[in-house]
């Protein structure tokens, strides 16, 4: 089933076409949900709560940019919601359920890398862990960030360098990288 006829069929409401949808983009997003969660649970909850707003929403992609951005935008949103309503901070993840983090370099070096520098930004406190996935891996704006979190630019500007600092001095501790400028170099792959 096309791009184009899953979006069709979800307009009608077709299940086979809601289930192409879910099947096609559901691994993504949750490795996006999974940056964001403290818990397997809590990363399944947030697509699950992000499906249904696609569900519900689809009729306002207008074509305009890619479907999948579309997509990812509204689970980023709700991951950030969640965060908000819910604050469930002092949980860890178990990785072995990140199966789809997004790794352009496909050694496995490199992703091992990926996976344990991800590990590492879930020990960020919130505030930090947010911000920087939001800024580094997602590309929003400072502005953008301060508008979803509800806090000022600068507020959101202070976060990200305090979480780049504190993720740097984890992944030396941990022997993830011998210098600082190793982490965010192998974090713009991720």
């Amino acid at each position: 089933m096309t791009e184009q006829a899953i979006i069709a069929g979800c307009l009608q409401n077709e299940t086979i076409a809601q289930k192409a949808l879910y099947d096609k983009y559901s691994p993504k997003m949750l490795a996006v949900c999974y940056r964001f969660a403290q818990s397997r649970e809590d990363a399944e909850d947030m697509l699950q709560e992000a499906f249904i707003k696609v569900f519900t929403q689809i009729h306002s992609f207008r074509n305009e940019g890619v479907f999948e951005g579309w997509i990812r935008r509204i689970i980023v949103h709700t991951c950030i919601n969640s965060l908000k309503k819910n604050q469930k901070f002092n949980e860890h993840i178990n990785l072995e359920y990140a199966q789809n983090i997004q790794v352009k370099e496909e050694s496995i070096a490199s992703i091992l890398q990926g996976k344990q520098i991800i590990e590492c930004i879930r020990l960020l406190p919130l505030g930090y862990k947010t911000v920087l996935n939001l800024y580094a891996i997602e590309g929003y704006s400072h502005r953008e960030i301060g508008q979803m979190l509800e806090i000022g630019e600068s507020t959101s500007r202070s976060q990200f360098t305090r979480a780049k600092i504190m993720l740097e001095t984890i992944l030396v501790k941990r022997k993830i990288i011998e210098k600082p400028t190793d982490a965010f170099a192998t974090l713009a792959t991720i």
